[in-house]
C-alpha cells in the first residue's frame, strides 16, 4: 500500500481505448450474434467525405490495422473484415453508464471525452484495501464486462492521463511523477498532431528531453498552454477536475458482503442510512432540503430516487416516510435483479435548522403538519404538481397570480399579502380564469354598453343582468404588455350561470398600430363564477 499525501490529491484515471467496439460486442452477445475472437471487427466513421477507422478489437489489430486508416486500405489488408457504423451517441451514453457505476467508488466522476473517466479517490481508497486493491478492483470488473480497460492513479488528472495511455496499472506515489512520466513519448501529453511533430523534428523524442529544456524556449516555440500541461505531467502543478455531479452536503452509504434483494432488508438498510445521516448533520445544526438514494446493483445498474422536502429533514422516520412514499409511487418499480451491493444516501442541499418555540405555539404544529403533508404528496405525485399561489403587484387578470412549487414557497404562501373581500359582497373576480381567453360572439345595444346576448362555445346565452365595466389598461412600459385597453363585465344569463367576459378596446377611440385604422373590438370570455 502506497501512503498517500494528505495535502495532495490522488486521480484514478480510466481510459477505455476500445469502447466503440466493446459497445457493439456486448450487444451483439446480449443479442446473441457472431463475436468469435478471431473475426476482425472494426468500426468506421465518416470524415472528408471518406470512411476511416474509428475503433478496432484485438483481431484486427493483429492484422496491422490502425486508428484512422482508410476503410479501403483496412479491407485490401484484411478482406474478411467485419465493418459497424460508428455511433457517438450510443458511445456518449455507455461512457456516461460507465460513470454511474464508477459512482460506487467516489461521488467525484469527472467524463474526460471521448473515452476516459477522472475519479478523484482522495481520501477513499482505504475503503477498497488502497489504491493498487480498487485499482484491481474497478479495472477487473469492468474487464469481465467486455471492455477493453488502461488505468492509472497519480496527484493529478495530467499526470494520470498521460500514464495510463503507455502503462497500464501504474500507481506513481506522490513527489515522483516526473521520474514515473520521463521515459514516455512526447506524444503522451495529448498534445496536438502539430505540437508533437515539432518537438520530434526538434529531436525531442520523450517527455524527459521536452522536460531538460529551458521552459521559456518551449513557451516561445508551443505556447504557454502546453508548458502548462508539460508542468502538471511532471507534478509541478495541478489540474481541475469538474465533476459530473455536484458532490452532496452529506452522504453515507453501506456495502454488502452479499447482494441483497429483499424489500426488508432495503428498507431496514435505508432506515438506518438515514439515522446515520441525521445524526452528522445534527451536529452541524442543520437538516436536509433534497435527499438521493443511490442503489447499485451487482450488474452494473445504477438507480437514482430522490425526494426534496419543504423544510429541514432532522428526523430519520420522516427521510424514511419519504422514501418509501416514492418508492411505492414509482411507475418503473425498484428492480434489485441479482441484488444490490451498496445503498447510499446523499443529502444533496442542507440548511441550518432555525430552532423555534413548539410547545406553547400551535400555530408551528400546524406548519410543520401542513409542510409533512406537502412533502408526502410531492413524493408520490412531484414536486412540481403540488403548487400554491402567490400575489403579484398588477392589475392585469393573469398576471395578478403566480404559481409556484409549494415545498419550496410555503412560508411566502403563509405571508402573501391578498386583497381584503368586502363582507356581503358577491367576488369582483372569479377564482378561476381560464387558461387563454375564449373568443365569443356578442349583441350590444350600444358600443361601449354590456352585451345583451352573447355565444360562447356554441350555445346562447341571453343577459338579465350586468355589472361594469371595469376598465384595464395594459402595462404598456412592459416589452409585452403592448395591447388594447379592456373592459370586463360580470354578466348574469337567464339560467342562472355567471360569467366574466371582456371587450378588447375600444369603439374608435384606439388605433391598430399594425393596420394605423381604428379598432375593431373583439370579445372573450375569461372565466366562470362559482
Amino acid at each position: 500500500m502506497i501512503n498517500v499525501s494528505a495535502s495532495r490529491r490522488r486521480i484514478l484515471s480510466l481510459w477505455l481505448p476500445r469502447l466503440p467496439i466493446d459497445r457493439i460486442k456486448r450487444r451483439l452477445i446480449n443479442e446473441g450474434g457472431d463475436t468469435r475472437d478471431d473475426a476482425p471487427n472494426i468500426v468506421v466513421i465518416k470524415d472528408s467525405n471518406a470512411l476511416l477507422i474509428h475503433s478496432l478489437d484485438e483481431a484486427a489489430a493483429r492484422w496491422g490495422l490502425t486508428h484512422a486508416l482508410p476503410l479501403a486500405n483496412a479491407r485490401a489488408i484484411c478482406p474478411d473484415l467485419t465493418v459497424h457504423e460508428a455511433d457517438i451517441a450510443a458511445d456518449a451514453k455507455t461512457l456516461e453508464d460507465i460513470a454511474d457505476w464508477c459512482d460506487r467508488f467516489t461521488p467525484l466522476v469527472a467524463l474526460d471525452a471521448p473515452h476516459g473517466l477522472l475519479l478523484d479517490i482522495t481520501g477513499c481508497a482505504h475503503l477498497f484495501g488502497g489504491e493498487a486493491r480498487l485499482l484491481k478492483l474497478l479495472c477487473d470488473a469492468l474487464t469481465l464486462r467486455g471492455f477493453t480497460v488502461s488505468a492509472a492513479i497519480a496527484s493529478n488528472p495530467v499526470c494520470a492521463r498521460t500514464m495510463n495511455r503507455h502503462v497500464h496499472g501504474r500507481i506513481v506515489p506522490d513527489g515522483e511523477e516526473a521520474i514515473a512520466v520521463n521515459p514516455l513519448p512526447v506524444a503522451a501529453l495529448g498534445a496536438s498532431g502539430a505540437i508533437t511533430l515539432g518537438l520530434r523534428r526538434a529531436g525531442l523524442k520523450t517527455i524527459g528531453d521536452v522536460a531538460s529544456r529551458g521552459r521559456h524556449e518551449i513557451t516561445a516555440r508551443f505556447g504557454a498552454t502546453f508548458t502548462t500541461r508539460l508542468a502538471q505531467a511532471l507534478g509541478e502543478g495541478d489540474a481541475p477536475i469538474s465533476p459530473r455531479k455536484p458532490p452532496p452536503d452529506y452522504i453515507v452509504e453501506k456495502r454488502f458482503a452479499e447482494p441483497v434483494a429483499t424489500d426488508t432488508v432495503i428498507a431496514m438498510s435505508l432506515y438506518s442510512l438515514a439515522a446515520t445521516l441525521v445524526a452528522a448533520m445534527a451536529q452541524q445544526g442543520k437538516g436536509a432540503r433534497r435527499l438521493e438514494a443511490l442503489f447499485f446493483r451487482t450488474d452494473g445498474a445504477v438507480r437514482r430516487i430522490a425526494v426534496d422536502t419543504g423544510q429541514p429533514v432532522t428526523e430519520a422516520r420522516v427521510i424514511d416516510r419519504l422514501f418509501r412514499e416514492r418508492l411505492e409511487a414509482l411507475s418503473d418499480p425498484l428492480d434489485p435483479g441479482f441484488g444490490f451491493d451498496l445503498i447510499r444516501l446523499a443529502a444533496g442541499r442542507s440548511e441550518i435548522v432555525v430552532q423555534q418555540q413548539r410547545d406553547l405555539d400551535t400555530h408551528v404544529h400546524d406548519s410543520d403538519e401542513l409542510a409533512a403533508l406537502i412533502d408526502r404528496i410531492a413524493a408520490r405525485i412531484g414536486g412540481k404538481r403540488v403548487i400554491v399561489h402567490l400575489p403579484q403587484d398588477t392589475h392585469i387578470p393573469e398576471r395578478a397570480v403566480l404559481s409556484v412549487p409549494a415545498q419550496q414557497n410555503l412560508t411566502a404562501a403563509k405571508q402573501a399579502d391578498w386583497p381584503e373581500r368586502i363582507e356581503d359582497e358577491p367576488p369582483l373576480r372569479p377564482l378561476r380564469l381560464f387558461e387563454r381567453p375564449e373568443a365569443i360572439d356578442v349583441i350590444a345595444q350600444v358600443p361601449d354598453g354590456p352585451p345583451a346576448r352573447f355565444v360562447w362555445r356554441r350555445a346562447a346565452h341571453a343577459v338579465v343582468r350586468a355589472e361594469g365595466p371595469e376598465r384595464i389598461a395594459m402595462e404598456w412600459w412592459r416589452p409585452d404588455g403592448q395591447g388594447f385597453t379592456r373592459d370586463y363585465f360580470r354578466i348574469e344569463d337567464e339560467h342562472g350561470l355567471r360569467f366574466w367576459l371582456y371587450r378588447d378596446g375600444l369603439y374608435d377611440r384606439e388605433i391598430d398600430p399594425k393596420t394605423g385604422k381604428p379598432v375593431q373590438p373583439a370579445w372573450y370570455m375569461h372565466g366562470l363564477f362559482a
